[in-house]
C-alpha cells in the first residue's frame, strides 16, 4: 500500500495550487493523509476527489468550515499498521515521549504545524513523521512532501520528496 503525506498546503495564501509534482503523486498513492492547515476547502475537495483514499484533519489555520468536515485527530488501521494524523505536536523538544505518551494505540502520526520534515521513532516504537509543507518552504531550501510504503503490517520506503523552486 502505498502513501502520500502532506500537510499545511495553505492554499491560496502561499501559493496559487497544489504543484504538478505533488499531483502527479495522488494516482500513485492508496491512501493521502493529509496533517491540517489546508486553509480553502478547495483543496479539500481536490484531493477527495483524485484520491481512493482520503485521511485529513483540520489544522489551527482551517476556519470552520473545514473543521465542520474534519477531525482534529484522525486514527486508521493501514494493511496492519495503526496511523494516526493530527496537525499539532507542540515543541520539537520532548516531542518524542508526549506523542508516545498521547498516541500509545499507534505505530505511526504523522503531523504538520511546523512546515519542516520530520522523521524520528519515540523509545516506545511510535515512528514520528512531518511531512513539511509543498508550498511553504519557510526557512528551508526546499518545499516538501512525503511516500511511504505500508507491507504486512510494517512502514517501509519512507522517501522525503523536495519539490522545485
Amino acid at each position: 500500500m502505498r502513501l502520500l503525506l502532506v500537510s499545511d498546503t495553505h492554499l491560496p495564501k502561499r501559493a496559487k495550487e497544489l504543484p504538478a509534482p505533488l499531483l502527479a503523486e495522488l494516482p500513485r498513492a492508496d491512501v493521502v493523509l493529509h496533517a491540517g492547515d489546508w486553509v480553502d476547502t478547495a483543496t479539500l475537495d481536490l484531493l477527495r476527489s483524485r484520491s481512493r483514499r482520503l485521511i485529513g484533519v483540520y489544522g489551527n489555520n482551517d476556519g470552520p468550515e473545514l473543521r465542520a468536515r474534519l477531525p482534529e485527530v484522525a486514527r486508521a488501521d493501514l494493511g496492519g499498521l495503526r496511523v494516526g494524523v493530527v496537525h499539532e505536536t507542540g515543541p520539537a523538544r520532548g516531542r518524542e515521549a508526549r506523542c508516545a505518551a498521547r498516541f500509545p494505540d499507534l505505530d505511526v502520526l504523522v503531523f504538520g504545524h511546523s512546515r519542516i520534515p520530520w522523521d524520528t521513532t519515540a523509545p516506545t516504537g511510535l515512528r514520528l513523521l512531518n511531512p513539511g509543507s509543498p508550498t511553504d518552504r519557510r526557512r528551508l531550501p526546499h518545499c516538501t512532501y512525503m511516500t511511504a510504503t505500508v507491507a504486512d503490517g510494517r512502514l517501509t520506503a519512507v522517501e522525503l520528496h523536495r519539490l522545485p523552486r
